[in-house]
């Protein structure tokens, strides 16, 4: 086995990926910040003096995964497609698990940008409680799983015959469009989120429409049969509502798939 990272005289260098071919790339890493039993209920009620804890450490890890040729040297700048972070409160354990999701189509892995943004929002989650509970630990940083490229599949935990199979092959053919993959799962659905005054507006925070439903497999088919469901969505068709496909700004032309995390929020006004 043999260090990429490292040239043949022994220096540290970026490795040339402009040779390799474009592929689904994914990767999954967690990590978790152990503390008081008093602080975590504090943060479960919302009640730490900073505010809205899990929404600024969810916000650093996005941010975080995006910026991780910043933070470590011998890494590209990566344009992802997807960054999720995912946080558990666990009593039984008085800490709070953080998972990060990170995905591309691209020439090179996203484990480096996975680890950064579940360690960053771990980072950030001690910066936000540290004013009650100085003595939390952040531990079990780890790679999960990573999917697609040259080497294939990993996985922390066996992965199951079946998946690894249909995994393995990274090549180009193996991609498929929205609507393939809409053939291959007609349940798959498409999460759609509401923030700041629409969630009062709606009553609704989530909400997760069936592919099947949708009559074009874009934004515009999204707000078509969120109406069709229920008249209360047509505010969605205000031209003030504005709407991201998976963390990225879009507009009623953008092609979604199966899988797709849509967000409709109104304009951010400053003063």
């Amino acid at each position: 086995m043999t260090l990429t990272h490292l040239n043949a005289r022994g220096e540290a260098h970026m490795v040339d990926v402009a040779d390799k071919q474009e592929t689904r790339r994914e990767a999954r890493a967690r990590g978790s910040v152990h503390m008081q039993a008093a602080t975590l209920a504090l943060l479960s009620e919302g009640g730490l003096p900073k505010g809205d804890v899990l929404a600024t450490a969810r916000i650093a890890g996005i941010q975080a995964a995006k910026r991780t040729h910043e933070l470590i040297p011998l890494c590209h700048a990566l344009a992802l497609s997807k960054v999720t972070i995912e946080f558990t409160l666990d009593a039984a354990e008085n800490c709070v698990h953080v998972e990060a999701f990170c995905r591309l189509n691209g020439r090179t892995g996203v484990e480096m940008e996975a680890l950064t943004a579940v360690s960053v929002a771990c980072l950030t989650l001690y910066d936000m409680c540290k004013a009650v509970d100085k003595g939390m630990t952040i531990d079990g940083v780890r790679l999960e799983e990573k999917r697609g490229g040259r080497s294939g599949n990993w996985s922390r935990e066996p992965m199951p015959e079946a998946a690894v199979a249909s995994d393995n092959d990274s090549s180009p053919e193996a991609e498929v469009s929205a609507e393939e993959s809409a053939a291959i799962s007609p349940t798959s659905g498409v999460k759609i989120q509401f923030l700041a005054e629409l969630r009062e507006r709606f009553e609704t925070a989530e909400y997760v429409l069936e592919w099947a439903r949708l009559p074009s497999h874009d934004i515009a088919g999204i707000k078509l049969a969120l109406i069709d469901q229920d008249p209360k969505y047509k505010a969605l068709l205000n031209q003030r509502v504005l709407c991201a496909r998976n963390e990225a700004m879009s507009q009623n032309e953008a092609a979604i798939a199966p899988g797709d995390e849509i967000a409709f929020f109104p304009p951010v006004t400053g003063g």
